[in-house]
């Protein structure tokens, strides 16, 4: 594999892995310096992240494919290169194609 900061290795490498997964998805831990972490997230068509709370402050950056970020407050879809924060509430996130994600989150 190259480098651990290189983006679009680490997103062929786990969309690979979440296409091998019974459960559709595949997840890295790329950056954890407290409180501030980076997960690169791959998801197959039609797989998702179940609703889920959401940590104090977010953001969803999609990497390939789209996704759509379920949420009480409204849906949205994301595409390659749109940067969008996560609510404030329980969401979920749907692979509408093949996707890959980068979450940057920051936890007490």
């Amino acid at each position: 594999m190259d480098a651990p900061n290189d983006l679009n290795a680490l997103a062929a490498e786990h969309l690979a892995a979440a296409r091998d997964a019974p459960h559709g998805r595949s997840a890295h831990l790329l950056l954890h310096q407290d409180p501030l972490r980076q997960t690169v997230i791959a998801l197959t068509s039609g797989s998702a992240l179940d609703e889920h709370n959401a940590p104090p402050a977010a953001s969803l950056q999609v990497l390939r494919g789209s996704v759509r970020l379920t949420a009480a407050s409204g849906d949205v879809e994301l595409t390659p290169g749109r940067l969008h924060p996560i609510p404030q509430e329980r969401h979920g996130l749907l692979a509408l194609e093949d996707a890959v994600v980068l979450l940057t989150a920051v936890n007490p």
